[in-house]
């Protein structure tokens, strides 16, 4: 297990965006029913139940983004809890999952990863462009996740998809950087390359393990989208690059 714990390169700016988007992560977790903290969810089934209906109506659920139409939910779901009145646009539901996460541990893993290398491409890419290049990170990873699975009915949650965005962007804007790492038991500094690449890596021999309920494809595409993006900025020319990465 390898998890980055901050970058080498040295911020010009306070990351707000990175921060907010850290903090934006674990306040609609603790407000969800997936959280033990929202109470007001009931417990046990009942909370269970609750968990199931939310999702379905805020998480991405792959064949309604390939469709456009809301699909009713699994006839399994709707024999334990019922069913659940709600009118959903699926592609609303593209941005809501980016903010969603199944447990706590879920959580943590994600805002680790987004405090220790987004604040690095959030310096290079400026505040706006970093928000919206994130954003679009993540359409990228629930799109790309349902194209692979178009029948799929589950859910689709996590900020991953966007995080990975967030590593392939690093890669390209700081190729020689280094990021001090936990590699259990002891903390290490390693080339950025070596910690990222390994996180692909392990995406891609995960990608058949159909006994993981991990969107390890969205992580794939996410990461791809951010390695194109950050290819793209720098090759824009000098002009270009001081007003990609620079600005904002």
């Amino acid at each position: 297990m390898a998890m980055p714990l901050y970058d080498s390169q040295p911020a010009r700016r306070v990351p707000w965006v990175t921060y907010l988007l850290v903090a934006a992560n674990v306040v609609v977790f603790l407000l969800t029913p997936m959280s033990n903290f929202a109470a007001w969810y009931g417990e046990d089934n009942v909370r269970e139940c609750n968990a199931a209906h939310f999702l379905y109506e805020y998480a991405a659920v792959p064949k309604e983004l390939t469709t456009g139409d809301q699909q009713p939910m699994p006839s399994e779901v709707v024999r334990q809890c019922g069913t659940a009145d709600f009118d959903k646009a699926p592609w609303t539901s593209a941005f809501t999952s980016m903010f969603l996460h199944g447990d706590a541990l879920h959580l943590l893993a994600n805002v680790v990863f987004l405090f220790a290398i987004g604040m690095g491409v959030e310096d290079r890419f400026g505040r706006l462009r970093y928000l919206l290049s994130y954003l679009l990170f993540g359409l990228v990873a629930v799109y790309g996740y349902a194209w692979m699975s178009p029948d799929s009915s589950g859910t689709l949650v996590g900020a991953s998809g966007a995080i990975g965005g967030v590593l392939g962007a690093y890669i390209v804007l700081n190729p020689k950087g280094r990021i001090t790492t936990l590699v259990v038991p002891i903390v290490v500094r390693l080339p950025a390359w070596a910690v990222l690449g390994y996180w692909f890596v392990v995406q891609w021999l995960a990608l058949g393990d159909e006994q993981s309920n991990v969107a390890r494809s969205a992580h794939i595409f996410g990461f791809l989208a951010g390695l194109v993006f950050a290819v793209l900025a720098r090759r824009a020319g000098p002009a270009g690059r001081i007003a990609a990465l620079s600005r904002g």
